[in-house]
């Protein structure tokens, strides 16, 4: 019953392709583990956890470690975005843009300027 519920969350793990996840139901409670590639998966998964189950759920147990801590995420560039677009979807701040734009300097001049297929890194703040 409780896996059912939590099904959302599951799926989610593997779409992201968590590493060395388990699962297990203990009683009325679901624990899960596993690693994602990024910060930024691991919010998702947090994120689906309190959709589904409220802010402090007590039915499941997660311990889910990152395997790259040192950045937020990867994002690759698709056609029509900008850094600001890309800034609000990872940071839910457009202006939020220039560390973005300092964190790839390597690949990128211009904060005005990216193209599709581009794979930037996202900081931390």
């Amino acid at each position: 019953m409780v896996k059912e519920k939590y099904q959302s969350v599951l799926d989610l793990g593997q779409k992201l392709n968590v590493q060395d996840g388990d699962v297990k139901v203990v009683g009325n409670q679901l624990q899960i583990w596993g690693t994602t590639k990024n910060q930024y998966e691991k919010d998702l998964l947090w994120d689906e956890i309190k959709r589904v189950g409220g802010e402090n759920p007590s039915d499941i147990m997660a311990d889910i470690k990152v395997a790259d801590s040192s950045i937020y995420a990867k994002h690759t560039v698709e056609k029509g975005e900008s850094l600001s677009k890309i800034a609000k979807h990872y940071y839910g701040d457009p202006m939020k843009y220039q560390a973005i734009f300092k964190a790839n300097t390597n690949i990128l001049k211009n904060p005005d300027l990216i193209h599709p297929g581009q794979e930037l890194v996202i900081p931390n703040l």
